[in-house]
């Protein structure tokens, strides 16, 4: 509980209970919370934990606690003692003192990072540079950058970082491929952006592998592993590992070409998300350090070496299998680069916590780095955090890359730009604005829509995206939120226009409707939403709680008046009240990564 006046009825409710019973309790023993909406109040106490003391039923204690908060304090103006629930109804000046501390700051919410502040690395986005971005990537970066940001407003330090995968078989396929069937092609010369040009050859490697296994099966009768296992196409992608690990002049300089066409696409995929990050680590780079550490762990006799030559850690003392480091010939694997990838990062920063934004298809992987990494004698090993997700998936069902049926990052943010324009004009909303302007909000929305119908859903559970649904002017949807923000935007303007003055705070004897202090009592939680979502890791807690405020605001629009309210100070309270509603949509829909138009 953050609000001013809840820490002022804890404080009443402490001192009832001194002075009723002559005992002292902690605040951590006071249960506050909302009251439920059937009842005509703001708050409830629970009054069961303090039957031992009162030695009294729960509605006589409830009673003797309300009459004492009534007759003590002016925050309180009335209760009600339904059995062991104490509801308490606020006085309007308690409300109008709240709302006037959450005007007067303009951070109200949001904690301020200091140089005391810990320090929070978060890993996300983590793509290959054999494929363009699909929409699994989008659902990783939109849940990386809001955690980052909720996490800077909690007082946090924050480094936000990426580990892109540009080296391992994977990528051999890609270069493999374009040696073979490119015929010279590049972005300029097709017209396609680097990272859609070599994610085709990724498909196309695919596409002559499963031809060329299934033409073995037929001419020697062989199973499809063994098939597999014999593949020419394979074994020269393996080759051509081999040689990268082995630094090929030729080699290297194919793969320095085509990743930097496919770095020069990713950028302008980040770019309209609007995601970014402080620090970019390469597996191509970190591999190796994971390498020497697990070396030196072979050496200390933390882990073990087959008689092929390959390296394993034993974890079955924790509960789990046996994990390979280093193939037999010497090349590594994901866990590998990993463990560098982590010691590097320690090295460079002073980090206190370590979270890496990953789908929940990985929980083993994580489970696994960590015991390695503590093996290994690093201290924070044991404290990293994977966040995990759950999959994103279509109407349609799953996405795969190799057989190219993803749906590309870019596709996606153009379709749901094109399909907010489409709506918006449907709906008359860009009629009085320019052509620049209108090109500007139809991305907000388009890209509000896509962002805010992923980061609403929790995070732990699997999702279908559905583009026709989070475009949407009515309902728990990005472009409702925002056009209720433009909306209070209009009517500040109009306010300004016909020359009504905003007092810096509200005068406290106005009288206020039940519609008006619910509004404020949900602004006053913004704060332990924040902090809320901060320690759970959850943007989702942030959309539905602006979704909540949003739609309580508009039945107060729909039902009193505001600008035309003929008592002058009501009038200003509600243009106040609606400012504010305004500062906290855009606050909370900041920490989602969400722009909101002032126009719609």
């Amino acid at each position: 509980m953050s609000s001013t006046i809840e820490h002022k009825i804890k404080s009443l409710v402490r001192q009832s209970i001194l002075e009723l019973y002559s005992q002292e309790v902690s605040d951590s023993s006071i249960q506050l919370q909302k009251t439920n909406k059937e009842f005509t109040a703001h708050y409830t106490v629970v009054v069961f934990p303090f039957l031992k003391i009162s030695k009294k039923a729960p509605e006589a204690t409830a009673n003797e606690i309300g009459n004492y908060l009534i007759s003590h304090s002016a925050c309180v103006s009335s209760f009600s003692a339904i059995k062991g629930f104490l509801n308490l109804v606020v006085a309007d000046e308690q409300w109008i003192n709240e709302l006037n501390e959450i005007h007067l700051n303009e951070q109200f919410g949001l904690t301020e990072v200091s140089e005391q502040s810990p320090l929070v690395m978060i890993e996300y986005s983590s793509p290959n540079t054999n494929k363009p971005l699909h929409l699994g990537h989008v659902r990783n970066n939109l849940l990386g950058h809001s955690i980052s940001e909720i996490l800077k407003a909690n007082g946090n330090k924050v480094i936000k970082t990426n580990i892109v995968n540009d080296r391992g078989i994977h990528i051999c396929k890609s270069m493999l491929a374009w040696q073979k069937w490119g015929k010279g092609a590049t972005p300029e010369s097709t017209g396609k952006k680097g990272d859609h040009l070599i994610g085709d050859y990724y498909v196309l490697f695919d596409k002559h592998f499963k031809a060329e296994v299934a033409a073995l099966q037929t001419e020697k009768g062989i199973s499809k592993e063994e098939a597999e296992a014999q593949s020419p196409l394979m074994n020269e992608a393996r080759e051509m590992l081999r040689q990268w690990e082995a630094g090929d002049a030729d080699v290297r300089s194919l793969w320095t070409k085509m990743n930097g066409w496919v770095y020069e696409g990713f950028e302008k995929t980040y770019q309209l998300m609007g995601v970014s990050f402080d620090k970019i680590y390469y597996e191509s780079s970190t591999y190796l350090e994971g390498k020497s550490k697990v070396m030196e762990g072979l050496k200390n006799g933390v882990f073990v070496q087959n008689e092929d030559g390959s390296v394993w850690a034993d974890l079955t003392p924790n509960g789990l299998d046996q994990k390979l480091l280093l193939r037999a010939d010497g090349t590594s694997v994901y866990m590998t680069q990993d463990i560098g990838t982590a010691k590097l990062r320690f090295d460079d920063y002073p980090i206190n916590k370590m979270v890496y934004v990953v789908g929940n298809e990985q929980n083993y992987h994580f489970q696994v780095l960590s015991i390695l990494l503590d093996k290994l004698g690093f201290g924070w090993g044991k404290d990293l955090v994977h966040f995990s997700y759950g999959m994103v998936e279509l109407p349609e069902g799953k996405m795969k890359s190799r057989e190219g049926t993803v749906v590309d990052a870019d596709d996606l943010m153009e379709e749901m730009i094109n399909t907010a324009r489409e709506t918006s004009e449907e709906l008359g909303k860009l009629d009085e604005c320019t052509a620049e302007e209108a090109t500007e909000i139809v991305r907000m929305i388009g890209l509000g829509a896509l962002k805010y119908f992923i980061l609403k859903v929790d995070p732990k559970k699997n999702m279908t995206f559905n583009p026709k649904e989070s475009i949407d002017f009515n309902g728990n949807t990005g472009p409702f939120i925002q056009y209720t923000h433009a909306r209070i935007c209009s009517i500040l303007r109009k306010a300004e226009t016909q020359g009504i003055i905003l007092p810096s705070e509200v005068p406290a004897t106005i009288q206020l409707t039940s519609k008006e202090t619910g509004l404020i009592q949900m602004l006053a939680e913004f704060e332990d939403t924040v902090k809320d979502a901060g320690n759970t890791f959850s943007p989702a807690l942030i959309a539905n709680y602006i979704y909540e405020l949003v739609k309580e605001y508009n039945q107060f629009y729909h039902d009193y008046s505001i600008l035309k309210e003929e008592n002058s100070d009501l009038r200003a309270f509600r243009i106040l009240l609606s400012k504010n509603v305004a500062k906290i949509i855009k606050s909370g829909m900041q920490l989602l990564g969400i722009e909101v138009p002032e126009r719609m």
